[in-house]
């Protein structure tokens, strides 16, 4: 496949900044470009990319710093923190969910910088799931325009895995990457249990790819990864923007869309050294995921739009959703590293359409985690150890091994993104983020805890310990058919203004049981496609 993107040939094959940063162009003061992208992750970095190769003028704006991998990360958890969303929030509900570093990014290349690396599909039947579940709702678009973006994707970054039999079946551009003994023995346990485990997929290059080089499996994807192995936007898709003209203007914490009497965009406010600026542009995309984009669309209120942009059905920030991810460990007798590795080893999708049988519809998958120390602590911590007991755990760190489920919970209106009354630096309204799990959320969570313990078990380890969290985060802006059900149409359009687009993880009405990176960037890819030369 011939790739329209020469971010692997524009890197520096000595040093892991991106190059591009120094020579990049800069947009006068006043003048409006075609288009104002609010947020350098995923979604707004893929979508960037492909608009400039089509002549698009771009602005990005990013509230957090343009990273320079070789000065800004260490090989050390702490040290990792600043990579996350790190200002205040307001948590609360039935189930509060905890906000940082599995499910916020902050700065440019998004959370992706710190993500595990592994990017799956989604299946056919998650745009499908009020049809053929009677849960959720359906997408507005179909598998089958997102699937030409995903191969492309899956090249681009490039992704490394077995073939995949579930969802659709299909192959990857690169060979799986070796695993660890703990993979090994996991695997075992569930061939005991006639569950079926893959190698990947994972975007890291397995070999050098362009100046990309091979990974070294030093075991730090989570906190940024130094080599310059594992696919992020920083590295996979912004070194060509810049290449074609975008501007990204890191530090930047936009606060308003601003419209005129028509309704429509005509750019955004932003703070920047603690003034503020205002972008012109003809377009706008908000691409700040599943928290920020609402905050700042509820935030963009005006005589048009007194309850916010995009919110005339009081839709904006509902439905977010994130993902049950208890995790279990076993000990075994052997020493496991499970530090050695990408941390998503091996995975199983076998659970992840509904089955009725199990008592709740949708389902789950199944990956191998590898918490380094600090996470290991919280984990033992979570079992309910500490003291003495803490530091045995500790002191046994190499002989255990951890499966992780992500379980796919469903959209409820009640769990949403609002505005609080306390204020930020710049005297925009902290996002509160309220949610509570459903009963058919705790059974799926609960099965799959019963299943990863399971295969444990089967595969010999003497002791388990199990935390329950959650990853991810989708939701807040759906797409859908009409107003009254979705803030955006199925080209990311919101349907009161028809020059603002939501290009992120926010759009998604359901979230399925796959990790999400790789279609926050697939559906960037193919709302790019649509706007073409426009």
């Amino acid at each position: 496949m011939k790739l329209a993107n020469d971010s692997r040939f524009l890197l520096d094959p000595h040093r892991r900044d991106v190059p591009g940063r120094h020579r990049m162009r800069t947009y006068p003061a006043g003048e409006e470009v075609d288009l104002v992208v609010v947020g350098a992750g995923a979604g707004g970095t893929t979508l960037a990319q492909r608009l400039a190769r089509r002549g698009w003028r771009i602005v990005m704006l990013e509230a957090g710093p343009f990273w320079d991998p070789d000065e800004d990360w260490v090989s050390d958890e702490a040290g990792s923190h600043r990579l996350y969303w790190t200002e205040p929030r307001i948590i609360g509900g039935g189930d509060p969910v905890e906000l940082g570093k599995n499910n916020s990014g902050r700065g440019v290349g998004g959370s992706m910088v710190h993500y595990a690396g592994y990017c799956p599909r989604f299946h056919p039947s998650d745009f499908l799931v009020r049809t053929e579940d009677d849960v959720a709702a359906d997408w507005p678009i179909s598998y089958d325009e997102l699937k030409p973006h995903y191969e492309e994707l899956e090249a681009e970054l490039p992704v490394a895995g077995q073939h995949w039999p579930w969802g659709d079946p299909h192959r990857y551009p690169h060979r799986p990457h070796p695993i660890t003994g703990g993979a090994e023995a996991a695997w075992r346990g569930a061939r005991e249990l006639g569950i079926e485990f893959r190698v990947g997929p994972v975007g890291i290059a397995n070999g050098q790819f362009g100046n990309r080089p091979h990974c070294i499996y030093r075991g730090f994807c989570l906190q940024g990864c130094k080599v310059g192995a594992k696919a992020s936007p920083l590295v996979t898709h912004l070194p060509d923007a810049l290449a074609h003209g975008v501007e990204v203007r890191a530090d930047a914490m936009a606060t308003q869309v601003e419209v005129d009497a028509r309704g429509r965009a005509t750019g955004v406010t932003y703070f920047r050294d603690g003034a503020e600026s205002f972008q012109r542009a003809a377009a706008v995309a908000v691409a700040g995921y599943s928290i920020e984009s609402p905050r700042l669309l509820l935030h963009s209120v005006s005589s048009r739009f007194p309850h916010g942009l995009g919110n005339g059905n009081d839709l904006v920030g509902r439905g977010v959703m994130v993902q049950g991810a208890p995790q279990v460990a076993g000990r075994f007798p052997d020493t496991m590293r499970m530090y050695k590795a990408p941390p998503p080893e091996i995975s199983s999708e076998e659970f992840y359409e509904t089955d009725p049988g199990r008592g709740f519809a949708r389902g789950f998958s199944i990956q191998t985690v590898s918490p380094l120390p600090i996470a290991w602590a919280e984990h033992v911590l979570a079992d309910g150890h500490w003291g003495q007991a803490l530091r045995e755990y500790m002191r046994d760190y190499n002989h255990w091994y951890v499966l992780g489920a992500l379980c796919e919970l469903l959209p409820r209106a009640e769990n949403r993104v609002t505005l609080a009354d306390a204020t930020d630096r710049t005297g925009m309204p902290i996002a509160r983020m309220d949610y509570t799990q459903c009963d058919n959320d705790r059974a799926n969570i609960a099965y799959a805890r019963q299943k990863m313990t399971d295969i444990l078990h089967a595969a010999g380890a003497q002791d388990v310990l199990t935390i329950d969290r959650y990853a991810h985060l989708v939701g807040g802006c759906p797409m859908g058919t009409s107003p009254e059900n979705s803030v955006v149409d199925a080209d990311h359009r919101v349907w009161e203004t028809p020059n603002v687009f939501v290009t992120d993880g926010s759009v998604m009405p359901t979230q399925g049981s796959a990790n999400p990176a790789l279609t926050i960037m697939a559906l960037a890819s193919r709302l790019a496609s649509r706007l073409g030369g426009r």
